[in-house]
């Protein structure tokens, strides 16, 4: 059993990340990491950066993981719910981003289907705004 959270270096992916490790802590189990890149971002050596800084971020939280690296062709969705298969997760943590009025008569189509599709709960997050 684990937990699995999808991560991509923006401030909905440190929110995710956040509540990944408390949800881990919580459950005494190991988190799975599932890094994204950035879309239009195709440097590796940025990607094993941000590997380390995740690394770093979950050996300070002193608990168990494992971080796995998307290629570029991965379907995000599709690698989120076939870890958590894999892994037989007990809880998806994904963060979503603020929308338009407009935009949130829909969810993004990688968040809808992980919450249609996943196999076990989902725990969607927002990072805490800014204080102004």
């Amino acid at each position: 059993m684990a937990v699995v959270v999808g991560y991509v270096i923006t401030n909905e992916g440190e929110a995710a990340l956040e509540a990944a490790v408390e949800e881990a802590r919580r459950r005494s189990t190991r988190l799975v990491v599932v890094l994204a890149r950035k879309p239009g971002k195709d440097d590796p050596a940025a990607t094993d950066a941000e590997a380390d800084g995740v690394r770093d971020v979950l050996d300070e939280a002193d608990i168990a993981y494992d971080i796995r690296q998307l290629r570029r062709a991965d379907d995000v969705a599709d690698a989120l719910i076939a870890t958590a298969e894999e892994v037989e997760a007990e809880l998806i943590v994904i963060g979503l981003r603020r929308r338009s009025p407009v935009g949130k008569l829909i969810l993004g189509s990688n968040a809808q289907r992980i919450l249609l599709d996943a196999p076990c709960p989902v725990l969607a997050v927002k990072p805490v705004p800014a204080p102004t």
